[in-house]
């Protein structure tokens, strides 16, 4: 059997990477999502697993491969492994941070202009009923120059947005548990704010933080209760933060102006009643869906795997 498996279809440089190294592979070869029956199947022999975030890699894959030493997660989140229990083994796990930093910034302000200027409700429009003609006050939609972006989670991508969002003129404030220092700060031109400030002042709130328990629901009816009615909520961050049941009916009441999502709760399903909201905009998790960065993220997780078999440390463990 395999030393390598690849429990989806990655970027040619990783295959590219492993033959290289002269390890022997396979590679997960259906259409969609890997089963679990499937995962099972395949790593039982394996010492190296690579998997997508949106695989789950519990406690019964983990037994299911004694062989295993390495679990190299493509994403830079690794909430989808059971990183405590992989450590009891001895396993190590891995993500593949900062490489996605600059698309999930840009799939950021790309949804915010969107939502601003009513781009994707204007394309619907075309396509479904044409355009009537021009007016002086059909189909408005607002600049973000000079609104108020809230960011929360200023880790990597949460600064790269501010960068984006202040050389859009937009003016920058930030929550998170732990202020950054000053010069920090002051680089990057944002304000320190409280979570209830930064909820009831910002037009657009965007969402960077990773998932833990003290976050979950982080915005529920009595976060949108807080909101401008004006403000727009971005999540590309993960979906349990959000409550999307709260979330939509915040939309239906008008307590805010609109959502745009790259994650869901409930992922890969959608909150019901979403996707008939003109004012939402739904994305499949293309935050990093970029030639550029995946093939970076391809890049790491076979680096890894190499490094491993030559008896080195692995680079960006996420349970040491």
């Amino acid at each position: 059997m395999s030393q390598v498996y690849l429990a989806a279809q990655l970027p040619a440089i990783t295959t590219e990477i492993l033959k290289k190294q002269q390890l022997d592979f396979s590679v997960y070869s259906g259409t969609g999502l890997i089963s679990k029956q499937d995962l099972l199947a395949n790593v039982k022999d394996a010492e190296y697993l690579v998997t997508a975030l949106s695989t789950k890699v519990d406690q019964e894959v983990i037994d299911h491969a004694p062989n295993l030493k390495l679990i190299t997660n493509f994403g830079a989140g690794f909430n989808n492994i059971d990183i405590n229990y992989a450590k009891e083994k001895g396993i190590v796990v891995t993500n593949t941070p900062l490489v996605s930093t600059n698309s999930v910034a840009e799939v950021t302000i790309g949804l915010i202009l969107a939502l601003s200027h009513r781009i994707v409700e204007g394309d619907a429009q075309m396509r479904k009923e044409g355009f009537p003609g021009w007016a002086p006050l059909y189909f408005l939609g607002q600049e973000i120059a000079g609104k108020t972006l809230g960011i929360v989670g200023l880790g990597n991508i949460g600064q790269e947005v501010a960068r984006k969002a202040a050389a859009l003129s937009m003016k920058v404030q930030y929550w998170q548990p732990h202020q950054k220092s000053d010069p920090e700060e002051r680089s990057l031109g944002v304000n320190y704010v409280s979570f209830a400030e930064l909820t009831r002042t910002s037009d657009f709130i965007s969402l960077h933080a990773p998932q833990t328990s003290a976050n979950y629901h982080q915005f529920d009816q009595a976060g949108f209760n807080q909101m401008k009615s004006t403000a727009a909520i971005i999540n590309v961050a993960r979906g349990p933060i959000v409550d999307e049941v709260a979330l939509r009916d915040a939309l239906q009441n008008k307590q805010i102006a609109g959502a745009a999502l790259d994650v869901y709760e409930h992922e890969p399903a959608v909150t019901a009643g979403l996707a008939d909201m003109k004012n939402v905009i739904l994305t499949p998790h293309i935050g990093n869906a970029t030639i550029e960065a995946r093939a970076a993220m391809g890049k790491i997780v076979a680096t890894n795997i190499a490094l491993v078999q030559a008896g080195q440390t692995a680079k960006y463990v996420v349970n040491q």
